[in-house]
């Protein structure tokens, strides 16, 4: 059975912070398509070792993480990543974009969705997959690049 993106969406980039000598710390896939509400949309999954800021610059925060009491309340959102049930909490940050936070696998787990009305999709049911756990085929559709992807440059200390 072939996997992929929901209807409409296409894959509109990756890309990854860290160097030659440690590797990858942190990797965003991009994503776009239809907003349930109307329009276009746009969504980053960020999975980043803590203390890197990839999610947290793209989010508009200040610092590297979610912050203290980020988690304090009750889930606003549930994915199943890598075949997990995982919280997400929904931030407060940037007036144009939704943006939640959770973590899996030791690592911080970031939803990023633009605008932030399309925010709504991580209400239905969201599947990711871990990439390195992939045996079977995908169905992934590649589309422009995402301006986005190239806006944020973080500093690895």
């Amino acid at each position: 059975m072939a996997r992929g993106l929901p209807p409409g969406w296409v894959c509109s980039g990756f890309a990854y912070a860290g160097d030659e000598r440690s590797g990858a710390r942190a990797t965003v896939t991009a994503m776009s398509g239809p907003s349930p509400l109307g329009g276009p949309a746009e969504l980053f999954v960020i999975a980043e070792e803590p203390g890197v800021g990839l999610g947290a610059r793209h989010a508009g925060l200040a610092g590297t993480d979610p912050g203290d009491g980020f988690d304090s309340g009750a889930a606003d959102a549930k994915v199943l990543a890598a075949s997990h049930p995982t919280a997400l909490w929904c931030l407060p940050a940037a007036d144009d974009r939704a943006v939640f936070v959770g973590e899996a696998k030791g690592l911080w787990l970031w939803a990023l969705v633009w605008p932030e009305t399309a925010g709504v999709l991580m209400y239905d049911g969201v599947v990711l997959t871990d990439l390195r756990d992939v045996d079977t085929e995908l169905d992934i559709d590649f589309g422009s690049v995402s301006a986005r992807l190239s806006e944020v440059r973080p500093t690895l200390g």
